[in-house]
């Protein structure tokens, strides 16, 4: 009787830490050189312009168990890189990013979305040319694996929204250039 009672506390107590363990959200830095923000937009109605920027920073908190997590990530305007000098010269000014008076922009979510135990979307607060807009990134994939090299856990996938630069101020070549621009981002982020 006694040795059942004992095995019964020890298990109790056994699935009371796992429990606890599973509780608490876990902290992940964005990995800058595996997180890509690119940008997508048709020129002219013809062919599609694309661009990046290649300076990025952030965390991601994520509580597997309760499926809730957070988003923080900042970006460096004047990072964009779209492989023509000119036109990045021309994206960083006032007719588009306004780099200088505006030098980041942000992305807070509010929610994670999921189905089962995949992040299906993100909801959160865009802040671009200082103004800010509820977005929500759709995932089109989202995973977790050991690192074998870091010897960590790292989360990620490639998420996707379409804004309306319009609604952040950038009017420039309206109607002509369309409003439309398509943000692919991709993310991964390794567990603090």
């Amino acid at each position: 009787m006694t040795r059942t009672v004992i095995a019964s506390v020890v298990t109790a107590a056994t699935l009371a830490a796992v429990g606890v363990a599973h509780a608490a959200p876990a902290t992940y830095a964005i990995d800058p050189t595996h997180t890509f923000v690119t940008f997508e937009a048709k020129h002219f109605g013809t062919s599609t312009n694309r661009g990046r920027f290649d300076k990025k920073s952030g965390t991601v908190t994520l509580d597997k168990a309760a499926k809730t997590g957070s988003v923080d990530i900042t970006i460096d305007m004047a990072s964009i890189s779209t492989g023509t000098a000119n036109f990045d010269g021309h994206l960083k000014g006032k007719d588009f990013f306004n780099a200088e008076a505006f030098p980041k922009a942000t992305f807070k979510s509010s929610r994670f979305i999921f189905d089962g135990d995949k992040v299906s979307a993100v909801v959160g607060d865009l802040t671009l040319l200082g103004k800010t807009q509820t977005v929500t990134l759709s995932a089109n994939h989202f995973g977790c694996y050991d690192n074998p090299m870091l010897k960590r856990e790292v989360c990620g996938g490639d998420f996707e929204t379409t804004i309306q630069r319009e609604k952040f101020g950038m009017t420039y070549g309206l109607p002509f250039i369309p409003n439309d621009v398509k943000l692919v981002i991709q993310v991964e982020a390794v567990k603090q």
